[in-house]
């Protein structure tokens, strides 16, 4: 499980004529965009940085986290999404627990209030990391992203936070099962953009946060393209 601590702080086919156009995928992807032919412009476009600071006996080290990784208690975590086209990011977590929480957008309204282009979004906001605590077990994040809203993905996640103890695990399960359905469809259209040089698995010229002193993850993100949308799972062994 992860405590959040300021400083200490895981397409479908081609189009097939005109029988697939009003085909329903999972209620994400407006007809005839979902069903890009490989070439086309990438629609969905943003910068993903998922970095963890690993204790080096006084220090710390900044490693990217792909999408497996096996992490101790003690060690921290912090990503950085930045749009750059008219797409929907979401970044949801699912702790050792079996708890389920959005982290991206930091509330769903923020699509019409507070999310921009070029813009780089921290999770957590500002300076704060996310700190693996006691709790040992699998952390689970969902990153999807889509040129339209996931309507049905937000309505799941309304759900999970109006619902009482005793629903909430089979809504997270509900929601999971939803992403898995997402990954199933998705056809990635570009891998990601060059990473940074890294020595010994530390990056290169790193940049300090100005509020807590740590790097600041941005330098390590890649670009993500695709049209239609994309889904991805990081996996994280709490050690």
């Amino acid at each position: 499980m992860m405590s959040n601590k300021v400083k200490t702080v895981r397409f479908l086919m081609p189009l097939l004529g005109l029988l697939l156009v009003l085909v329903h995928v999972e209620g994400f992807c407006r007809a005839g965009t979902a069903f890009c032919a490989q070439g086309d412009e990438p629609t969905v476009r943003f910068r993903w940085a998922f970095g963890a600071l690993l204790k080096d006996g006084d220090s710390r080290r900044l490693e990217p986290v792909a999408q497996d990784r096996i992490l101790k208690t003690g060690d921290a975590v912090k990503m950085m999404v930045e749009p750059h086209s008219k797409c929907y990011v979401y970044l949801v977590h699912l702790d050792s627990r079996n708890e389920l929480k959005l982290l991206f957008p930091y509330s769903l309204d923020q699509f019409t209030s507070d999310y921009h282009e070029g813009r780089k979004y921290y999770i957590p906001q500002g300076g704060a990391w996310f700190e693996l605590d006691a709790h040992t077990g699998t952390e689970i994040f969902h990153l999807v992203a889509s040129v339209d809203r996931l309507v049905e993905l937000e309505e799941w996640i309304r759900g999970y936070q109006a619902a009482g103890a005793d629903e909430k695990p089979g809504i997270a399960g509900k929601i999971s099962e939803y992403i898995r359905n997402l990954r199933r469809q998705q056809r990635e259209l570009a891998a990601p953009a060059e990473r940074p040089v890294a020595i010994g698995g530390a990056v290169r010229g790193m940049e300090k946060h100005q509020e807590s002193g740590y790097p600041d993850v941005a330098i390590i993100a890649t670009d993500i393209l695709s049209t239609g949308f994309i889904a991805r799972t990081f996996t994280i062994d709490h050690q």
